[in-house]
């Protein structure tokens, strides 16, 4: 059922965050997700985040999937649909798209890893490209992480004000600089979304400390979409998908596999808690 936007979202709405486990084929990727998006709708949620790679995990066919969407559309016309048809905002994880300053691939063929979000209408609202790029060493059997060499690095944040309240962007990796989390803050930011594929390894050291941290800091909603299994035989990532209110309490949250969990937000009572603890307003760095 189609539902208005603007509907009770000043005394709270509910949020949904979508689990996944992405696999190598594009459109199976897709008939999942639509079938969570779906799931989430009829739950009631009004904003909807899909995790990082949702539409396609394998890095060696980023580019390709980046060179379509440029040409037909591919990923994001199903998604406008799937807001229209749902009356829900959806902020698409990340699709891997060509850079946005030139249209084209960079450097030996990178991409971007690319947020947006799009309103009910299916209007595109704003675009946010991955800063942070994970090039790492983990102790799993994948062993070696080089984002860089297939991605190219996003160049500043992405705040936007929405009927759901003021958004920040962010994608995985991010969550390991604060001082993100801290200028999309002074930029007003009253929610934050984390599209995420963490390793097992490192969820399990960090990704629940992490979201609650970065929602503790800045008393702000922190939304964190993960990618939750085994990808192929040296992937395997976290899951905990989870919603985390201002006061760092998890408001819901999902185990492994794909699923969606649903929470509500209420802007109104974190106003009143950064106005009894202006912990912004009393920095002196």
């Amino acid at each position: 059922m189609v539902r208005d936007t603007a509907e009770s979202v000043e005394n709270g709405y509910q949020a949904a965050v979508v689990q996944m486990v992405s696999g190598d084929d594009f459109q199976d990727n897709m008939t999942v997700t639509h079938r969570l998006v779906r799931q989430a709708a009829d739950g009631g949620a009004q904003l909807i985040l899909l995790p990082e790679n949702f539409a396609l995990f394998s890095a060696d066919r980023y580019l390709a999937l980046a060179q379509e969407e440029a040409k037909t559309n591919i990923a994001t016309t199903e998604i406008r649909q799937w807001c229209r048809e749902y009356g829900v905002w959806i902020c698409a994880g990340t699709i891997p798209l060509l850079s946005r300053e030139t249209g084209e691939a960079v450097d030996c063929g990178r991409v971007r890893a690319s947020s947006l979000i799009f309103d009910d209408r299916g209007e595109l609202v704003v675009r946010y490209d991955k800063m942070h790029l994970f090039d790492v060493t983990v102790g799993d059997k994948q062993g070696c992480y080089q984002e860089s060499a297939w991605m190219e690095p996003g160049s500043k944040p992405a705040v936007v004000e929405t009927p759901f309240g003021v958004i920040g962007l962010s994608v995985c990796y991010d969550l390991r600089f604060p001082e993100l989390y801290r200028l999309m803050s002074e930029q007003g930011a009253q929610l934050f979304l984390a599209p995420s594929a963490f390793t097992q390894a490192t969820g399990h050291a960090h990704w629940d400390l992490l979201l609650r941290a970065r929602a503790v800091e800045n008393l702000a909603y922190v939304l964190g979409a993960n990618q939750g299994g085994q990808h192929n035989k040296n992937r395997e990532t976290y899951g905990g998908s989870m919603v985390v209110d201002p006061w760092g309490k998890v408001l819901a949250q999902l185990d492994k596999g794909e699923g969606v969990v649903i929470a509500d937000v209420n802007l109104g009572q974190q106003r009143k808690l950064r106005k009894e603890m202006p912990v912004l307003e009393h920095r002196r760095l």
